[in-house]
């Protein structure tokens, strides 16, 4: 699974959210909560599915699903004579044996509406199998299910705009699974460490198309007008895996090696879904070689679901992706490769977690870890390491802000509040940079081999982390306890303290290391230290291993760099005590872009130093767009000499760098100026091919003049997507205009869930800070308020009240120098708001979270 709003977003602009599982601090500081005491252990294996046939069919407006399903099972091991299946929120109609093709009733027993006990008809022993049909129907709106922050409902089943009620809308229904939701839609044993072949008929309007699990073997067209596919796949995968979507789409084919790849979108997007998906077959060819493992599946699908409940989901063979992918020529240019990754991610799950699963949700990590480091991968090949590099930046510096606001834990945890709270930073974001750490200890070579031999041995199967470590020894002959316990079975980071001297006299290079985490654990920290001196560069490989080490090596003559960490690689932070000339050094001279972005970082601290000025004035044409784009946001042209050297780059990157966000942050930059030498150049990007560039430039053009941005703004309402939008908001609110309120809350009501309805609110809280009208601006907020319950994410609330509460002063100021029916009308509004803010500061109780 990808959770959407995964990319870093304090400071600045609005970026995308980091939306990761975050447990309130509440939690995080009572040790003595019962569920932490808990053991999660894997779940005990008392009968084991083999086969799932399913005949499902829909009523729109009961939002029912009715099924009959055949389940094929044998004990696991020991003799047993019942079978439990999680079955949620169901009415159970029958449930029989079957033999010889005829149902034989069993007794059940389904009290409490979440498992299915029944009684079979003789115990079985563990080489023998039985079939148990089941009639039932799925009443999935009924279910009274908690969500969490990654996945924000749990309800297994989605009938979306059933009634057609809502324009604009298409109707849909779509299945999610992860983590133990298939048991809404179906009884199972809804556990990561069973597997099931599938055989799941689906009955629909004419009107729909069907995606399922496996390959379309069938499809009857009904008298009714209904039609029937049947979807089979031979292969086992686990339930939540289990997958349905049902809407009117366009399919558009591609394929590879002979097998179907197909993707799904909206009828309005056909046209771009290549644009969007165009890259699976790459992937397919890519991941097969790196792993040495062909993609293992007989087809590959890509599916687009509205009001989806969270970023994307690997369903074997037929993965679901929110709306947030699916997106024109032109928002694509914008996009900054985040569906890209998103693609990436959940295609590789298609051996990390599909093929070879986690046994359970305390080993989580070894699925996602793994999707999350296959983004890595894929930028290296196909956008090369630069891009990969400054991915891997943001998806670190995301695990240490979750870290900092909901604490720290084991990457394998087995101890949790609830198996939810596993979707987090570290699970994702650390474990996939744990891996790159690992891919460097042992090398590319046997990296990838230990990978193959960890598919092929447990194909098919469950594991644990524990059983990768095993490949990777058997691999390399070494033992890698040392690894796994520190960064698998530990949590936290070291914190490096760094001092250096040389002796001129001896000729050696001193470099003092203080491990100055505040934990009493000390890492074992393997790494690569770069001396460069007398134009050369002299690696030198070292393990720290102590709280405090000194490293000593020879050089000629005072280096002009030592660059410890050189494959910056290591999960950790540092203070380094270091001249700027080594850093100005390090831009000109170290390989990685995170040795350029490191040096980069410290010259636009000192922009006044014509040292630092020059490093600043080289990366805003750096070779890498990402930088550029870091070193363009960082400039301070309030200083006179860093606008003179700058100023005309910035004009030029404006109008001819290839990159849209590069174009975006040069324009952005110029508007600060408020000069109007650049109003020509703000007007003609007005129709640049961007939405973020003509944003921008709609902003710009507003420092300069106003009413003629005003007026522009009002006529690109009409196709106004993405960072467009904000730019136009911008401009509304510096003019004060109450008129266009109607316009941003009709875009935050229409607007999907997830990432799309965070930024529309981002601009309604805009526009309504300059409103008037008290009961406009009051409902306003409780929209506000309503989509954060439903994000359900303590990081949510933490944005929303540091953007509410400069509304809350500018509300209370404006009563102040107000009077009469005026100050009262914003005292109410301040009033209300101070209440909406108290309630999102407020944790949740125990309860609550329950």
């Amino acid at each position: 699974m990808h959770h959407q709003l995964k990319k870093a977003w304090f400071g600045g602009a609005l970026c995308s959210l980091l939306g990761w599982s975050a447990a309130t601090v509440a939690q995080q500081k009572d040790p003595a909560d019962p569920a932490l005491q808990i053991y999660r252990a894997s779940a005990t294996k008392i009968n084991d599915l083999v086969h799932t046939k399913l005949d499902v069919r829909f009523d729109y407006g009961k939002r029912y699903m009715y099924g009959k399903e055949w389940v094929t099972l044998h004990p696991h091991f020991y003799a047993t004579d019942s079978l439990t299946l999680d079955a949620k929120g169901m009415n159970i109609n029958a449930v029989a044996v079957v033999k010889n093709g005829r149902n034989t009733n069993l007794t059940y027993t389904y009290a409490d509406s979440l498992q299915l006990h029944i009684k079979l008809d003789r115990t079985y022993k563990a080489d023998e199998q039985y079939t148990i049909y089941i009639d039932y129907t799925s009443k999935p709106e009924e279910y009274k299910s908690e969500g969490s922050a990654a996945i924000t409902d749990a309800k297994g089943l989605y009938f979306i705009n059933p009634d057609g009620k809502v324009p604009n809308k298409p109707t849909e229904i779509w299945t999610q699974g992860e983590s133990e939701s298939s048991s809404v839609w179906f009884p199972t044993i809804d556990k990561s460490n069973q597997k099931s072949t599938s055989e799941i008929s689906i009955t629909v309007d004419k009107k729909y198309k069907t995606l399922s699990n496996g390959l379309l073997v069938k499809q009857v067209n009904n008298s009714n007008g209904t039609r029937t596919d049947t979807w089979k796949l031979d292969q086992p995968f686990a339930p939540y895996l289990f997958m349905m979507a049902i809407g009117d789409y366009a399919i558009v084919k591609d394929n590879w090696h002979g097998k179907e790849v197909s993707y799904y979108v909206e009828p309005a997007y056909e046209k771009y879904a290549k644009d969007i998906f165009g890259d699976t077959p790459e992937m397919l060819s890519f991941y097969s070689k790196i792993l040495g493992v062909e993609y293992p599946w007989p087809k590959y699908s890509q599916v687009i679901a509205r009001d989806y409940v969270s970023g994307a989901m690997e369903n074997v063979t037929a993965t679901l992706h929110g709306q947030f992918v699916q997106k024109t020529d032109r928002e694509l240019l914008d996009d900054d490769r985040l569906g890209n990754s998103v693609i990436a991610h959940e295609l590789f799950h298609h051996w990390f977690g599909d093929l070879v699963t986690c046994e359970s949700w305390s080993n989580l990590t070894v699925n996602e870890s793994f999707a999350d480091y296959s983004e890595y991968l894929w930028f290296e090949h196909k956008f090369g390491k630069d891009a990969a590099d400054e991915h891997a930046y943001d998806a670190l510096q995301g695990y240490f802000r979750s870290a900092q606001y909901s604490g720290d834990k084991d990457l394998v945890r087995f101890h949790y509040h609830d198996k939810e709270d596993m979707f987090d930073a570290i699970t994702y974001q650390k474990g996939g940079c744990i891996l790159h750490m690992l891919r460097t200890v042992v090398g590319d070579s046997a990296f990838f081999k230990s990978l193959n031999l960890y598919l092929k041995t447990y194909a098919y199967k469950a594991t644990e982390a524990q059983q990768l470590r095993l490949a990777v020894e058997e691999v390399t002959g070494r033992d890698m306890n040392w690894f796994f316990n520190q960064w698998y079975y530990g949590s936290g980071y070291p914190e490096l303290d760094l001092n250096y001297a040389y002796d001129e006299n001896t000729h050696q290079v001193s470099v003092f290391v203080k491990q100055v985490q505040k934990a009493n654990k000390v890492w074992e920290l393997p790494m690569a230290i770069d001396v460069y001196a007398s134009g050369k560069k002299e690696r030198h490989m070292i393990t720290l291993s102590t709280r405090a080490d000194t490293l000593t090596f020879t050089s000629s003559a005072k280096p002009d760099l030592v660059n410890v960490d050189a494959e910056k690689v290591t999960v950790m932070k540092k203070n380094d005590h270091r001249d700027l000339s080594t850093y100005v050094f390090q831009y000109f001279n170290a390989p990685n872009y995170l040795d350029r972005r490191e040096a980069l970082e410290i010259c636009l601290k000192q922009q006044s130093n014509p040292d630092a000025r020059k490093v600043v004035l080289a990366a805003v044409k750096d070779k890498f767009e990402g930088l550029r784009e870091y070193a363009i946001s960082g400039l301070k042209l309030d200083d006179d000499a860093v606008k003179t050297a700058i100023a005309p780059v910035l004009a030029d990157l404006a109008k001819n760098d290839p990159f849209a966000k590069v174009r975006s942050a040069a324009i952005a930059q110029l508007g600060k100026l408020a000069d109007a030498q650049y109003e020509s150049l703000f007007e003609s990007k007005l129709s640049d091919r961007s939405y973020t560039v003509e944003g921008q430039a709609l902003a710009a053009l507003s420092s300069t003049n106003l009413d003629k941005a005003f007026t522009l703004a009002r006529s690109m309402e009409k196709d106004a997507k993405g960072e467009l939008l904000s730019g136009i908001a911008q401009v509304y609110v510096k003019k004060g205009d109450e008129g266009s309120l109607p316009f941003f809350k009709k875009h935050f009501e229409e607007a999907s869930a997830g990432q799309e309805k965070f930024e529309a609110a981002v601009q309604y809280i805009g526009i309504l800070s300059t409103t008037s009208n008290t009961e406009s601006v009051n409902q306003g907020f409780d929209q506000i308020k309503d989509m954060a319950d439903q994000f359900h994410n303590p990081m949510v609330n933490n944005y929303l009240i540091n953007i509410l509460t400069p509304v809350l002063e500018k509300k209370q100021t404006a009563a102040k120098s107000a009077t009469g029916e005026q100050q009262a009308a914003f005292n109410e509004q301040a009033t209300h708001l101070q209440g909406i803010l108290q309630s999102l500061k407020a944790p949740k109780t125990t309860t609550e979270q329950e």
